[in-house]
């Protein structure tokens, strides 16, 4: 049954709901060391981290319209009318970015960005090639799996969210490894492959295990007093929410291409990965508590005192955590031992993972804001907000390494911050209004 939100809620109560979904998130964060760690073991380390870097922001970039499907799902699926229609709803974007995918891939579009536009070496941008078609299945199988991980979390299995997410990771470790030991493929080769498998998989687990909660609403009869989903209503709440990912992940594109330009351009594309992989594990947790708040805030916002607490004590401990890594020994331990970085590379990290410290609180920041405007049906707020964040990042990072000729990765971390800093900073006034109600 899905958790009615009371203004009493405790903090265990939140804990309890949220602590599956951040298991899942920070799972999900161990990938991309564990995958980079990997590659970094393997020969030509520093063109093969490149090339996946590249290769997975071009997948997220493609994955961003379908990647908040999920809080669509959790919000808007309550009987057997909303579920088919949201569920018709994901197929068609599933179709469209397979298609994008496609054509990124499969036309001259391939070699006018990567050469022309990125200014890629010849040996990276082979090695994109083959990557971004190992990850054609990636994001239509994330799409599928968030909207049946939204029913889970309405219908109050958090739990099972967890279970797929460790069938992901088994299923990604073992590829990975098995590539490793057994093969001589390319690094960035075995990441995209390792990475698409376990999400298909995860995937099918996600859809088996939400069997009885989709027959629940199945056969939930539409409430008469309420006004039926349409396709158009869906496309009205879920286009914010698609716009405002794909302007924040679309970005890592243009990203690359100013890090492509910059000082030091090479060290910083193989250092990125990590640092953002790395930064991704103490994030992660706040990107769960967006569907958290979702659930508890009520249609009054009568749970906002409680999630606030928890919010706070969230922030503060991860942020803490960060910095334990960015301003401590731990740092050569991380990134040269555990991450495979040469220690020329780790010392190259050292400045860009100190400025990305304060990321995970502001990440949990945006996440609940995000939920109180989900939760309002006011998402325009959230697209506004993320092309406030973009256009203050690329601003940063063309003045950055255009103007003062910084390095690279110190640009784009810098630019990540600020930019972050200008989204929260618009959706405090937003938010502020819907807590007041007006």
């Amino acid at each position: 049954m899905h958790p009615q939100p009371t203004n009493t809620i405790s903090q265990l109560t939140i804990f309890k709901f949220w602590s599956p979904l951040a298991a899942t998130w920070l799972m999900m964060a161990v990938e991309g060391p564990f995958i980079a760690a990997v590659i970094a073991r393997l020969a030509e380390p520093k063109f093969n981290l490149a090339a996946y870097g590249v290769a997975f922001s071009f997948g997220l970039m493609i994955e961003a319209p379908i990647i908040m499907i999920m809080s669509a799902s959790v919000a808007l699926v309550r009987d057997r009318l909303s579920y088919l229609k949201l569920r018709n709803f994901l197929f068609a974007l599933k179709i469209l970015i397979t298609i994008a995918m496609l054509g990124l891939i499969f036309t001259p579009l391939f070699e006018e960005i990567m050469y022309g536009l990125i200014g890629l070496p010849p040996e990276v941008a082979q090695l994109t090639y083959i990557t971004l078609i190992l990850l054609i299945p990636w994001p239509a199988a994330i799409g599928y799996r968030r909207f049946y991980q939204g029913i889970l979390i309405r219908n109050n299995q958090t739990q099972r969210v967890a279970y797929g997410t460790v069938i992901r990771l088994i299923s990604m470790a073992l590829t990975a490894l098995g590539l490793y030991f057994f093969t001589d493929t390319a690094g960035a080769y075995l990441g995209a492959a390792a990475m698409s498998t376990g999400v298909t998989l995860e995937a099918i687990f996600t859809r088996i295990m939400a069997w009885s909660s989709v027959r629940t609403v199945a056969y939930t009869a539409p409430n008469p007093a309420t006004e039926p989903l349409t396709y158009r209503g869906i496309i009205q709440f879920y286009y914010p929410l698609a716009l405002s990912s794909m302007l924040s992940l679309g970005v890592r594109p243009l990203v690359t291409f100013f890090v492509g330009q910059s000082r030091s351009a090479l060290e910083s594309l193989a250092v990125l990965p990590v640092i953002n992989s790395t930064t991704f594990i103490f994030v992660s947790v706040g990107l769960a508590f967006q569907e958290v708040a979702i659930t508890f805030l009520g249609d009054k916002n009568e749970g906002f005192p409680a999630l606030r607490r928890f919010a706070l004590r969230l922030g503060l401990i991860t942020v803490s955590l960060l910095a334990l890594i960015g301003y401590t020994p731990l740092s050569s331990i991380w990134f040269q031992r555990i991450g495979g970085l040469t220690p020329e590379l780790t010392e190259f990290a050292r400045i860009p993972i100190r400025i990305v410290c304060i990321l995970p609180g502001l990440a949990i920041l945006l996440a609940f804001q995000r939920a109180i405007l989900v939760n309002a049906k006011r998402t325009g707020g959230i697209t506004i907000a993320t092309a406030a964040e973009v256009v203050g990042m690329m601003s940063i990072l063309f003045v950055m390494i255009s103007g003062i000729n910084a390095i690279g990765a110190i640009a784009a971390t810098t630019a990540f911050v600020s930019g972050r800093i200008i989204a929260n900073a618009y959706l405090f006034t937003r938010t502020s209004s819907c807590l007041r109600g007006e």
